[in-house]
């Protein structure tokens, strides 16, 4: 539910919602999703001074629970 949510966040602010990937892994530290968008995207994802990141792992946050959750934004390019 949260990844769905976190796709649809990003999918909202990109020019390429298409290449928006959310993939949830699970670590020793808890979860985390890797949001990967296209290149050109990363500055919107990001936002000025990471308010939009911030915002968005917020929300991920609220939705994760107890738990919390972590979120790494990344662009197609940089790794797979």
């Amino acid at each position: 539910m949260v990844a769905e949510v976190i796709e649809h966040l990003v999918g909202g602010i990109v020019d390429h919602p298409d290449d928006v990937d959310v993939t949830p892994k699970q670590l020793r530290r808890g979860l985390l999703f890797e949001v990967r968008v296209h290149p050109e995207d990363l500055g919107k994802v990001i936002g000025r001074q990471g308010r939009t990141a911030t915002a968005i792992r917020t929300v991920a946050g609220a939705l994760a629970g107890k738990g919390g959750a972590r979120i790494d934004f990344v662009d197609v390019d940089r790794r797979r």
